[in-house]
């Protein structure tokens, strides 16, 4: 049984608002149920532009951890921590990142990435727990993320983290939500009531996804993972990548099959170094050595390699 407070406490999130309008929706034909979701989630984008320099304030300041050999961690519960650990296992393939280098950390466990783990949303403790296993530092940054913004796993990583001198981050979708409060870098994404009335994985969940999005993908972006919008740190575990690693080395130099083919082959299959082999006439190694000299960062290595 619930108790009074926490009932109390929910029917003043907006996350959880009754709609009244909606309630014959179970009544109306499906293609107008589906306009009605389309136009809900239409709202969404400017939902997430309202917070965006928050949302860059905390992309810079997770880089710069990053930048000196810090993890990011993703800490939530249901849908917010399977959103969490999808991000975090796209990295490694779309970024070639080490795969302790994002992580992402859901309440109860792998477990609770396909059904729900009774309590475990509500522990504090727990999130402390799975924390500790990482042997957290300073460098690190964990991510607290809850569309409520009081579910007590992602309040109490964010505190231990905080606690540890790491960078936090806490992503909600109400205002004024304790989960923002506890994290140095508060983003409050505010898309309103469900059309379910509850459902936090319809617009709350999109809003999510955009976010981390945007903290992932811009964070590789400042560290040099990509080469304009091209992901020179693809890591071709698959013949669909290999194709693309190919197809990136031809769209970032303008080079024919046969020497394409002859850079990845002398560079180990790695796109970033072939196309510094091809675009600054050097060997493998040196493509190796120029990258390391430069922090990974494709232009720098090119600017050092034509001086």
């Amino acid at each position: 049984m619930t108790s009074p407070d926490l009932r109390s406490q929910l029917a003043s999130l907006t996350t959880e608002a009754f709609r009244p309008e909606l309630a014959d929706i179970d009544r109306l034909p499906t293609l107008d149920i589906a306009r009605l979701m389309n136009a809900e989630d239409a709202g969404v984008p400017a939902a997430v532009a309202a917070q965006l320099p928050r949302i860059a304030a905390a992309i810079d300041a997770v880089a710069e951890r990053m930048g000196h050999g810090g993890r990011l961690v993703y800490a939530g519960a249901g849908t917010a921590g399977r959103l969490g650990v999808l991000d975090a296992s796209e990295c490694p393939p779309t970024f070639n990142t080490d795969p302790a280098q994002v992580v992402g950390l859901i309440a109860g466990g792998p477990e609770a990435m396909a059904s729900s783990v009774e309590g475990a949303e509500d522990s504090g403790e727990l999130a402390r727990q799975d924390l500790d296993a990482l042997k957290l530092t300073p460098e690190d940054t964990v991510v607290g993320i809850s569309a409520s913004g009081r579910t007590p796993y992602a309040i109490g990583a964010v505190e231990h983290a905080r606690a540890l001198g790491a960078l936090t981050v806490g992503l909600a979708c109400n205002e004024h939500s304790a989960l923002a409060a506890a994290a140095e870098h508060g983003i409050e994404v505010v898309v309103g009531p469900e059309l379910i009335t509850g459902s936090t994985r319809l617009k709350a969940g999109t809003a999510q996804k955009l976010v981390l999005n945007m903290l992932s993908t811009i964070t590789m972006i400042r560290l040099g993972k990509t080469y304009g919008n091209l992901m020179v740190d693809v890591r071709a575990s698959n013949d669909k990548l290999r194709a693309r690693s190919r197809r990136i080395v031809a769209l970032a130099t303008g080079a024919g099959d046969d020497e394409i083919e002859r850079a990845l082959s002398e560079c180990g299959g790695e796109v970033k170094n072939a196309i510094l082999v091809l675009l600054a006439d050097v060997d493998g190694p040196t493509a190796a050595r120029l990258l390391e000299d430069s922090g990974g960062h494709l232009r720098a290595a090119l600017a050092h390699a034509a001086r």
